[in-house]
């Protein structure tokens, strides 16, 4: 055991925490996003989502970068139902979004809603997409902190057999899965890991302002970089989703490390390798392999194609979630192409 609650599992084919972002590539874009799942009323009060993206652009990695576009969304949520969003740049169709219930409903509708901002190509759009998976995961907030968790256990309320509802949800859910009988002693997501700081020591501007989060709290941090070799576009990514724990300070739920090539011509996307560090359930690296269906595919497209090609067992929410970000290469590709 790593600690109270947290499995060290050697049959878990991850790599372990992935660490800080990466160095800044020199002639390289990279856009970050977080989303802070914030509770300042405690369980049962309103979810608050703080949302802050940025584009830069390195030409010498030893400088700061240059800020290209700035986004940054703040709203409330209660039952995953938006009751007020506000965001930067500001849309006259943000307000369409509000009484829109986080899900994959909202994801289809914001094509819809608000097409003029992922038209604009602001990182807002990374932001408002995200709405629906940290709507859902904002809750793991409370898992690990007393005295929810003594309250919890004193209930009975240790992680045992999964509902029926979740099994088939995902490549994790599959029928069979040990993560729908896996019992554990303990609160929240299993096999979590105790995570360092993000920022690089040697490169402090490598992401944008990060918020402090407060001890109860929930984060979903993201990159991708791109830059260009010759004819194609070389793609890293990351994705982690991490919680506070009183015994470890902040730990990963999920995370994710992405590399990939597409072709500068076409933009399809002609080899990928996916790397899970940290997830829940032993069946989840299964995704991996899994993923390679979405080769081929226009980056530009990938929002749909992940899910069309990866859904329900055939993918794992997660990595399907940093695939479809992939989507955004393209107007990262403009922009250094313009630079």
């Amino acid at each position: 055991m790593l600690g109270p609650g947290l499995i060290d599992d050697e049959a878990q084919a991850v790599e372990g925490p992935a660490g800080p972002i990466p160095l800044r590539p020199a002639r390289s874009i990279r856009r970050t996003a977080t989303m802070d799942m914030l509770w300042p009323e405690g369980p049962g009060g309103p979810l608050q989502l703080r949302g802050r993206a940025r584009d830069a652009l390195t030409d010498d990695p030893e400088a700061p970068p240059q800020v290209l576009r700035e986004a940054a969304m703040d709203a409330t949520l209660r039952d995953r139902l938006i009751e007020a969003i506000e965001t930067a740049p500001s849309f006259d169709g943000i307000p369409n979004l509000i009484g829109q219930r986080g899900g994959g409903h909202l994801r289809g509708a914001l094509a819809t809603l608000v097409p003029e901002v992922r038209a604009s190509g602001s990182p807002l759009y990374l932001l408002l997409d995200d709405v629906s998976g940290t709507s859902l995961i904002g809750g793991v907030a409370f898992v690990r902190q007393p005295p929810f968790r003594e309250l919890a256990l004193a209930n009975g309320e240790r992680r045992g057999p999964r509902p029926e509802d979740m099994e088939g949800v995902c490549i994790g859910f599959a029928p069979g899965s040990s993560a729908l009988t896996e019992v554990v002693e303990h609160i929240g997501p299993p096999r979590m890991r105790p995570i360092g700081d993000l920022v690089h020591p040697d490169d402090p501007h490598g992401w944008h302002a990060l918020p402090e989060m407060p001890t109860i709290g929930t984060r979903r941090a993201r990159f991708i970089d791109v830059r260009r070799d010759g004819d194609r576009i070389e793609i890293a990514a990351g994705f982690q989703d991490s919680t506070g724990d009183p015994d470890h300070g902040r730990v990963g739920i999920h995370e994710y490390r992405l590399r990939a090539t597409a072709d500068l011509a076409t933009g399809r996307l002609e080899r990928l390798e996916s790397t899970p560090h940290i997830l829940p359930f032993r069946e989840c690296p299964s995704a991996v392999k899994a993923s390679l269906a979405i080769l081929d595919a226009p980056l530009a497209e990938l929002r749909e194609v992940v899910l069309a090609r990866l859904s329900k067992t055939s993918g794992c929410t997660h990595l399907n979630d940093a695939l479809r970000s992939l989507a955004e290469v393209p107007v990262l590709v403009e922009a250094l192409v313009d630079a």
